[in-house]
């Protein structure tokens, strides 16, 4: 481990794993078990603890929580993990935490995320690519974020929450059941109010695509028979890759039921 880019103010304790090319700043301190990847940058007073890993190319800002104890009273020092992947972008204030032996042990962080300043990512939770939480949201335990998801500033995600590809959830919105792909959801309880069109159009979706995932709210939302029953006749009908993937969303295991549409 070479000294060049750790401040004179930093603890770096002995065990800990730092890239010749990170930069650790002011006042921050770094666990016996963190490993620190290459080109990450921690601003200052950042904790970096427990066994965490933060991937290449990520950037910590001022007061920055990462891999602190899980906050479940089950939670008993059993070994656990917390792995950020690359180029994540970690403002201040954010806390993540390890995982737990009754969560599968890790808590992982994909590629390419923001995490806004005040945000909170819970034991054993699991979030995918390029997604954006926003301002004090708090994501808890156990909850997997797919690619692509936005969570808007001050929204809750209750445990075990499942939260589809590319779906958005709006502020100040309390989330307490899995929402489908693409899906677009608000108001203080959460509701389904239809499909995340913009961040669909962003990506360059093709009309046809959008047209597809329409009708296929329209049969969610009104179709006869359960939610489950309209997704397995959606599954049979279509063509389209992204309503397929929302019909295998549904069908796969949850431990919450569905927001459905209104």
């Amino acid at each position: 481990m070479s000294d060049a880019g750790i401040h004179p103010s930093a603890v770096v304790e002995p065990g800990a794993q730092v890239d010749p090319t990170a930069v650790v700043g002011p006042f921050c301190v770094v666990g016996p078990n963190a490993v620190i990847g290459p080109d990450v940058v921690l601003k200052s007073h950042v904790v970096v603890t427990g066994h965490t890993e933060v991937g290449e190319g990520t950037i910590v800002f001022p007061f920055a929580v990462i891999g602190e104890v899980p906050q479940d009273l089950k939670f008993k020092g059993e070994a656990s993990r917390l792995v950020i992947g690359k180029r994540n972008r970690i403002r201040e204030h954010v806390t993540m935490n390890c995982g737990t032996e009754g969560g599968g042990g890790v808590t992982r962080i994909g590629d390419d995320g923001l995490f806004m300043a005040g945000c909170h990512i819970a034991h054993d939770a699991h979030v995918g690519d390029r997604v954006i939480v926003v301002n004090s949201a708090a994501v808890a335990g156990h909850c997997v974020l797919e690619d692509d998801v936005i969570v808007g500033g001050l929204s809750g995600i209750h445990q075990f929450v499942r939260i589809g590809r590319g779906a958005i959830i709006g502020a100040v919105t309390m989330v307490t059941n899995d929402v489908i792909p693409y899906g677009l959801v608000q108001a203080p309880r959460g509701e389904l109010d239809g499909l995340n069109l913009v961040g669909l159009k962003r990506r360059g979706v093709n009309r046809s695509d959008i047209t597809a995932l329409r009708a296929a709210f329209q049969m969610l939302a009104q179709g006869e028979g359960t939610f489950h029953n309209r997704a397995e006749r959606l599954g049979k009908e279509t063509d389209s890759a992204y309503v397929r993937e929302i019909v295998e969303f549904v069908m796969g295991d949850s431990d919450r039921s569905f927001l459905t549409p209104r």
